[in-house]
């Protein structure tokens, strides 16, 4: 089955030898979003729920150059470096999805790229 990057200008650029997303044939797998600014590359001031917005508008712009939307990602990923701080990150995705809910896990990791407090992934299918 062929991949197919998907990239788009409305998110943070790829630092890595990765892609923003790989469309494989219905299935989009996204990498990590964490809460960069794509017009400066630098991670957004504020709080939490800043970054974890930030990090959802990166990962929404990728869905949509991808061909999709929110209501078509089916699993999530997020990554916080403090469980303390779950319950506004769970009140900024609520902003982004709409029941029926992608399926989630939620893990606390010591350190995020840059600094970030927040990173999400996510799993899109395209029917």
């Amino acid at each position: 089955m062929p991949r197919t990057p998907i990239s788009t200008q409305d998110a943070p650029a790829a630092i890595g030898p990765y892609s923003q997303a790989v469309r494989a044939g219905d299935t989009v797998y996204f990498s990590g979003q964490i809460p960069l600014d794509p017009a400066t590359g630098e991670i957004v001031e504020g709080d939490i729920s800043a970054q974890a917005r930030r990090a959802f508008d990166n990962l929404k712009a990728v869905a949509e150059a991808a061909g999709g939307s929110m209501a078509d990602i089916v699993r999530v990923g997020l990554y916080v470096t403090d469980l303390g701080e779950f319950a506004q990150v769970n009140a900024v995705m609520a902003d982004y999805f709409d029941a029926p809910y992608p399926a989630r896990s939620t893990i606390e990791v010591p350190a995020l790229p840059k600094g970030a407090r927040f990173e999400v992934d996510a799993v899109m299918v395209l029917v």
